[in-house]
C-alpha cells in the first residue's frame, strides 16, 4: 500500500506521517490490492481537516472527517472508511450467503464494463435524462445550477472542449469535475 500524504497550511512531520500509514493500513485486513492511498490534511482556521481517498478496481473509497485535532480527525476518517467497507461487505453476504467474502467484495469490484451493463435490481435506474448540453463557463454553469435548484450541473466547456460538472460541495464551495480519459 503506497501512502501519498499531502498537506495544505500544515507541515507533515514524520510522527504524523507515520501516524497516518499506521491508522490507515488497518484497512488492508478489508480489501486487498489496494495500490495507493491518497490522504489530504489540512487546517482551516481551528479545524484540521483529513479526506482520504483509495482509487479500488471500478470502485472508489472516500472519506472525509475535520475536528480541531488532527489525529483525532484521522481516527475518524479511518472508522468511517471501515464502516463504509463492512457495509458494503455486508450487502455482498446478503447476496452471496457468505461465500468467501473477502472474494466476492473483490470480485464486486473488479466488475468490468461488460458486466455492469446488465441491468442489476439493486442499482436500479429510476429515471434517464436526455438533454442538449449549452456551451458555457464554469461561472454560468454555477448561476444555472443555483436557479434550477440543483446540487450538480452538467455542462460543455468550451475552453476545455469537453463535458464538465459543476457541484455544491458540504463546505457551500463549488467543485468542478473535468474528466480524464485513459
Amino acid at each position: 500500500m503506497k501512502f501519498e500524504i499531502r498537506g495544505r497550511n500544515i507541515e507533515i512531520t514524520d510522527a504524523l506521517r507515520e501516524y497516518t500509514t499506521k491508522r490507515l493500513s488497518k484497512l488492508e485486513k478489508y480489501i486487498e490490492d489496494v495500490k495507493e492511498v491518497q490522504v489530504a490534511l489540512s487546517v482551516e482556521g481551528d479545524k484540521h481537516k483529513v479526506e482520504v481517498t483509495i482509487p479500488l478496481n471500478g470502485m472508489i473509497l472516500r472519506g472525509e472527517e475535520a475536528t480541531d485535532d488532527m489525529y483525532s480527525a484521522i481516527d475518524l476518517v479511518e472508522e468511517k472508511l471501515e464502516k463504509q467497507i463492512e457495509k458494503h461487505k455486508t450487502k455482498l453476504y446478503k447476496q452471496h450467503r457468505g461465500v468467501g467474502l473477502k472474494k466476492t467484495f473483490q470480485e464486486q469490484i473488479r466488475l468490468d464494463l461488460d458486466q455492469s451493463d446488465q441491468k442489476i435490481e439493486r442499482f436500479k435506474v429510476v429515471r434517464s435524462k436526455r438533454f442538449a448540453l449549452k456551451p458555457m463557463d464554469t461561472e454560468e454553469a454555477i448561476m444555472q445550477m443555483n436557479m434550477l435548484g440543483h446540487s450538480f450541473f452538467v455542462f460543455w466547456n468550451p475552453e476545455s472542449e469537453q463535458v464538465n460538472v459543476v457541484y455544491r460541495r458540504k463546505d457551500s464551495n463549488y467543485g468542478l469535475i473535468e474528466p480524464e480519459f485513459d
